[in-house]
């Protein structure tokens, strides 16, 4: 059993019409239901994936991220003092964007084995707390 990581960006793929990319998002999923591996993300990853349905005023589409992301078998790390801490040490590095340095955070506090998104950016980075960060598209598992 692995400690799995997503990205906000895969749970858009999975409930918008991102076609091949939403189809990966959920055959990545599957095996990982196979394998009994621990589906993480962080909060964060509720209040980005709730800003544009909410936006529109279609609290329905809200309301499906909100049962994807309450779904027994997901994990959602709150962003607390040590993943703050963590933070701190990320921003030392001003090309790491803020969000992105709260889900690096997250992750590394829940010592997660891998780490997957969709920017390539972050897949060439190494921290400390998470094995692998990989892009979506080599996602191994």
């Amino acid at each position: 059993m692995s400690r799995i990581f997503f990205d906000t960006n895969l749970f858009i793929y999975l409930l918008e019409d991102f076609g091949e990319l939403g189809k990966r998002v959920s055959d990545l999923m599957h095996r990982m239901s196979e394998r009994r591996d621990q589906l993480l993300t962080s909060t964060l990853t509720l209040g980005e994936v709730l800003v544009k349905p909410l936006s529109v005023g279609q609290v329905s589409w809200a309301n499906q991220y909100e049962i994807l992301l309450d779904t027994p078998g997901v994990v959602l790390i709150p962003f607390d003092r040590e993943c703050a801490r963590v933070y701190a040490g990320l921003r030392q590095d001003r090309a790491l964007k803020a969000p992105d340095a709260m889900q690096l955070s997250c992750a590394a506090v829940a010592k997660c084995d891998v780490f997957i998104t969709n920017d390539d950016r972050l897949s060439r980075r190494i921290i400390p707390g998470i094995q692998f960060i990989l892009p979506l598209e080599k996602a191994f598992i």
